[in-house]
Formats: structure tokens, C-alpha cells, sequence
């Protein structure tokens, strides 16, 4: 039977059911959702979507899966607080509520037939995994790929089996350095900045796309334009404390932006001369 795909208000709560959930961390999981009657998540890669769990709660939680694989999607959740505490405690077969999806993701029309710089930073390989993925499984529609991952330490790298299989492509460079190892570590050490200068790209060819702390997002941009990659060629997934994911609540306000709904992903002409942005 054809899927539906969500389309909605962005009030209505679809129910979703947990088919698998994968031990990836100490504190992250990942959540394969399956909506029921039979609907799909209609989304672009670095949306997000809100998360219930009944009598509990909802949080906004990035889409870490490609809108190319439609049967399910997938959610890397970090038990950071009260409700995705509650979501950590579901197993497979349980119900969520899904509201969404929200927000602008990544360019996917510049993308096209462009060279791709992606940067992660921790946590953030969760939203750009669902760019890879639908990179990978269109692999001829864009250009040369390099993925710069940084971590705190080998122990907190998310993925690390999908990682290695990156690292093994030929049509993937793959890069990954963390802040501290045991002397085992065979990888680099260091802020995730000090891999960029050894990129070799075509500036004006590539798309720069960058998703993890703020704190990192001026050191990275520097080292970005120290390439010589055009400012409108450099996007950046901002992380802020989203609640109703219609830009009416404020709590993701930053001056006239809303990181719901003008967001979470903007160029870095959008936000460069708005305060707090890169904060």
C-alpha cells in the first residue's frame, strides 16, 4: 500500500511506533519510528521534528534519517533532561507523538552538482547523517565529499560503525579528530579546526555546511574563509532551546529570527551581523 506523506498544520500529532532502538552512547540512542495509518515523514535533510511522550512532554529533536528511505526515520536522542529521559526509558513497539516536520533545512538545490564540505561537531552528525545518507543513495548528483567529524574523545563519537564505513569509501574523504585519547587512539588529536587547512577543495565549487556547538562556529568560519570559500557558500545549523517549533513561543528568537521556523539551517550572510547568533 502507497504511504502517505505528513502534511499538517504543524498542531496535528501523528502517532508514531518504535521498531528498534540502538545503543549508541552512554546517553544517546537511536530511535527507528514507524508512523501508524499508514503516513511518512515528508521531510528535507536538517529538519526536525517535536517528540511526545504521552503524560510527559515534547522536545524538538533533529531527523537523522534521508527522506529516501521511507518506510521509517530515525532519531538520535541524548538523555539531556526530564522528557527524553522518559523516551530513553521506551522500548520497541511503544507509541510517540510526532508533530512536524519543522524548520528550513539544508540547501539541497545549491547542493546539487556542487563539491560538499560537512563539519560536525559532537552531537551534530545526528541532523547532517540525514544529508550523507541521502548524498550516498544519490551519489551522482554532487560533487567531490569531504566530512570532518570532532568529538570529545573516541568513547562519545556517535555512529562509529557507519563512520568506519565512510572512511572506506572511495568517493568519501573522511576525517575525525578528538580533544583526548588513550594512547591506543590511532586518529587525530585536536580541535576539529585544525583539519580544514589540509582539505584540498575548489572554493568556489563548494558547499560548506558546518552543525555542532556555537561555541565552534566562528573558529570554523574563519578557517572556511582562510580557503577562500565564498560567505554565501557556508551554512551553519544553529542549536537553540526550540519548544513549539511554530515560532510562537519566542524561546528560539534570536532578534527578528526564529530558529524554528527561519531556521535551523541559514547561510552565513542570514546571521553574521545578527547578535547573539553565533553565541
Amino acid at each position: 500500500m502507497e504511504k502517505i506523506a505528513v502534511r499538517n498544520s504543524g498542531y496535528q500529532i501523528s502517532r508514531g511506533r518504535i521498531s528498534r532502538v540502538t545503543l549508541l552512547t552512554e546517553t544517546e540512542r537511536l530511535f527507528t519510528i514507524v508512523l501508524q495509518n499508514n503516513e511518512t515523514l515528508d521531510h528535507d535533510p536538517g529538519q526536525f521534528v517535536e517528540v511526545s511522550r504521552f503524560g510527559v512532554g515534547e522536545v524538538p529533536i533533529s531527523i537523522c534519517s534521508s527522506p529516501t528511505r521511507r518506510d521509517a526515520f530515525e532519531l538520535c536522542i541524548r538523555a539531556a533532561g526530564r522528557v527524553t529521559a522518559a523516551l530513553h526509558r521506551l522500548k520497541p513497539g511503544d507509541e510517540v507523538g510526532i508533530r512536524g516536520p519543522f524548520g528550513v533545512g539544508f540547501p539541497m538545490t545549491p547542493l546539487a552538482a556542487s563539491d560538499v564540505l560537512l563539519i560536525a561537531g559532537g552531537l551534530g552528525i545526528a541532523p547532517l547523517r540525514s544529508l550523507v545518507h541521502y548524498i550516498i543513495d544519490n551519489r551522482r548528483d554532487f560533487g567531490k565529499v569531504d566530512i570532518l567529524l570532532g568529538c570529545r574523545d573516541p568513547q562519545s563519537m556517535l555512529f562509529s560503525a557507519e563512520l568506519e564505513f565512510w572512511r572506506q569509501r572511495i568517493d568519501i574523504n573522511f576525517l575525525c579528530s578528538v580533544d583526548s585519547a588513550a594512547a591506543e587512539w590511532e586518529g587525530n588529536i585536536g580541535l576539529i579546526t585544525a583539519l580544514i587547512p589540509g582539505v584540498n577543495l575548489d572554493p568556489f565549487k563548494t558547499i560548506a555546511i558546518t552543525c555542532g556547538p556555537s561555541v565552534m562556529y566562528r573558529f570554523v568560519i574563519a578557517e572556511l574563509l582562510k580557503k577562500g570559500i565564498p560567505p554565501a557558500h557556508i551554512y551553519l545549523s544553529l542549536e537553540r532551546h526550540m519548544k513549539c517549533g511554530l515560532g510562537k513561543c519566542g524561546h528560539c528568537q534570536i532578534e527578528n529570527l526564529y530558529c524554528c521556523q527561519d531556521g535551523p539551517v541559514f547561510s552565513y550572510p542570514q546571521i553574521k551581523n545578527i547578535r547573539g547568533a553565533l553565541e
